[in-house]
């Protein structure tokens, strides 16, 4: 067995004493670790709470999962897209084996831009829009991506209070603040009262301004805005950048969850109406999307995905090219050539395109079907859950976020407490124990 022994020198002697004890442990890693690591503590908390479902399941008790943020069957089964699995698998050894270029494969890249902004895309193009895109370990890379590179060392970046917990580590890894906006205005819908401010705020004392914006299909609440609330968006950034001129705003749309939603490309497609409307594109103007394959295409693992970023100046987006090119080069080398081949083989054939479609419009059915019922449940039963709209969540708003959870857990019904709420996955709970979620809510909510 081997002692753990710290030494300590006296007049030239060696004074050696055995470390007993977690803090002293923590010390001495902490004298191996920077400033920033020493602040990374604890656990995941949404990979904790499934962890203790899984735990309630080996006990051999009926529990219900509503943890993760993957799409399941009723037979709780990971929903996997079946094109997508059958070219993946029939994929070249090549394909699998290589390299990919360090930017993205081409095809890839092209396919990237029309996940992004859809039938616009055309449109888009036809009135001076440019478009770069560069591949990414999922949509998390393409977040390092932006926070890397469109936002100032030290500076805040503007969020809703309720948005998926990772961003603050993306950020803080990266040297960057938080400021936040309400979720919701007095009318539970977009406040954007709030939004100017924050813009306004940060543009008085940073030379860049960056917002991340996880719509539609919101992570954590399924909150999609309005094609109103879209364009009053697009209008207060297109305000304060012409009111700012001497900084820089990027608009950054997570599209993590998007293809599940009700208007999939609907902020390419505000944006044409917003420019055919008269609205100006300030040059110190930025949008980007971060565009992930691990919900679309049921290719969690392959950690693929793209950044990317439009603006009506093609030398802006040629040097962004090079920026994030880079920027995964000194980060992750090259992103996964299996994920960029075979997505982008799928949607490079109209057959395989439509039966990829088909697959995703059940896996839409499914979704739509399970908060169909648990709002209707929720009404029935005076369970106050947010507006939610799309994709894979649902939210309770409470102060006690953990209180609820473990009361739900008492009754085998496991969710996931989170700053200000409770994040409800349908995506992960069947059909027919929807029902069973909203009622140990309401008693969680009586105690």
């Amino acid at each position: 067995m081997i002692s753990l022994l710290y030494g300590f020198v006296y007049d030239g002697q060696i004074k050696e004493h055995e470390l007993f004890g977690d803090i002293m442990a923590e010390d001495t890693a902490n004298s191996f670790l920077n400033d920033f690591a020493q602040t990374k503590q604890g656990n995941d908390t949404i990979f904790s709470c499934w962890a203790r479902y899984q735990e309630a399941i080996a006990q051999g008790h009926d529990a219900v999962n509503g943890t993760i943020g993957a799409l399941l069957e009723n037979d709780g089964s990971l929903a996997i897209n079946q094109t997508v699995d059958k070219f993946v698998r029939n994929s070249p050894p090549i394909e699998i084996a290589a390299y990919a270029p360090l930017k993205g494969l081409p095809d890839f890249l092209d396919l990237a831009v029309t996940l992004a902004l859809g039938d616009a895309r055309e449109e888009l193009e036809n009135i001076g829009v440019h478009h770069t895109a560069t591949a990414s370990p999922g949509g998390s890379g393409a977040l390092f991506l932006a926070a890397a590179n469109y936002a100032d060392r030290g500076s805040k970046v503007l969020l809703r209070d309720r948005h998926w917990g990772p961003y603050d580590g993306f950020l803080a890894g990266c040297g960057l603040e938080i400021a936040t906006y309400p979720l919701l205005g007095a009318s539970s819908g977009l406040d954007l009262p709030a939004l100017e401010a924050g813009l306004g705020n940060l543009a008085q004392s940073q030379s860049k301004v960056m917002s991340w914006l996880n719509d539609p299909a919101h992570n954590p609440t399924g909150l999609s805005l309005t094609s109103e609330e879209r364009m009053s968006v697009l209008r207060a950034f297109s305000n304060a950048a012409m009111e700012h001129e001497d900084v820089g705003f990027t608009l950054l749309i997570d599209a993590a969850y998007h293809v599940y939603a009700r208007e999939p490309h609907g902020w390419a497609e505000t944006l044409t109406d917003a420019l055919h409307d008269g609205m100006e594109w300030p040059a110190n103007l930025l949008l980007t999307f971060a565009i992930s394959l691990s919900k679309s295409h049921t290719v969690y693992g392959l950690r693929g995905g793209a950044l990317v970023s439009i603006h009506p100046d093609n030398s802006v987006v040629e040097r962004i090219t090079t920026v994030m090119g880079v920027t995964g080069r000194q980060t992750w080398s090259a992103s996964s050539r299996l994920a960029q081949y075979s997505i982008a083989k799928i949607h490079s054939d109209s057959e395989s395109g439509a039966a990829w479609s088909d697959e995703k419009v059940r896996m839409t059915e499914i979704l739509k079907q399970r908060r169909d019922l648990f709002i209707a449940t929720c009404q029935k039963l005076k369970v106050p859950i947010n507006p939610t709209h799309d994709g894979f969540f649902a939210w309770l708003e409470h102060e006690d976020p953990n209180g609820i959870v473990d009361s739900c857990a008492l009754e085998q019904v496991y969710l996931v407490p989170l700053n200000g709420g409770v994040r409800i996955g349908l995506c992960a709970i069947p059909t027919d124990k929807i029902e069973r979620v909203a009622v140990s809510l309401s008693n969680a909510l009586k105690e």
